[in-house]
């Protein structure tokens, strides 16, 4: 009788020991990237987007985390606003917010563009997701004006929601034919490695207040 009941717990030991190892997993974070085109990655194969070429410089800097891409053509910032509910997942860590680059084509109202993006931010924040908001810029040709106002729109938000703050998304690789697609609105696969190169300590700060969060 020992002998049995010393095998029975024997055989409960060994059953419950992988559900214990992999209970103690970390999870792997997912951050989401809500965008426009320049997320969704236009004119590009979809492991040469910037959500997949994020996920691979990370895992390259020996840092596992998964970006899900939920970048669409054309959205502005209130498109966005209004697809929020389904573009976040469940298990979402953290956010990247790259939104503004079409309400500045279409010279929309900065007080507009200001407040769709603040309403992204406030539900994003009420599930208590880390936030890094990456800046746009509005054209010149635009006038005086118009720029100060939509340039200053990013600044104001993060300091407003004390957010992450990646002044401009194109930075690096616009203006720069060899970085660019033939419509010099899009980054090539070359000028996602930069933007990406140039935003990934962000990234890493932003996976820092997930690590701390949890």
């Amino acid at each position: 009788m020992k002998l049995a009941a010393a095998l029975t717990i024997l055989a409960v030991t060994l059953l419950l020991a992988p559900m214990h190892c992999a209970a103690a997993e970390p999870r792997v974070p997912v951050i989401v990237a809500l965008g426009d085109s320049l997320t969704a990655g236009l004119g590009l194969p979809q492991n040469q987007a910037f959500p997949a070429q994020l996920e691979a410089a990370l895992k390259t800097s020996g840092i596992a985390a998964s970006v899900v891409n939920a970048g669409v053509s054309g959205d502005t910032a209130a498109a966005g606003l209004k697809r929020l509910d389904w573009a976040l997942p469940d298990n979402a860590s953290a956010v990247i917010i790259e939104l503004g680059a079409n309400d500045a084509l279409q010279g929309l109202p900065p007080e507009s563009v200001k407040a769709a993006l603040a309403a992204i931010i406030e539900k994003v924040k009420a599930r208590g997701l880390p936030i890094l908001l990456a800046g746009m810029k509005a054209p010149p040709n635009l006038g005086e004006d118009y720029v100060e106002a939509f340039d200053a729109i990013y600044p104001d938000l993060a300091s407003r929601y004390q957010l992450i703050l990646y002044p401009f998304f194109l930075d690096g690789a616009v203006m720069n034919d060899g970085l660019m697609q033939s419509d010099s609105l899009h980054p090539n696969a070359k000028g996602v490695a930069v933007i990406v190169g140039n935003m990934l300590p962000k990234v890493k700060e932003l996976l820092n207040q997930v690590q701390q969060r949890d």
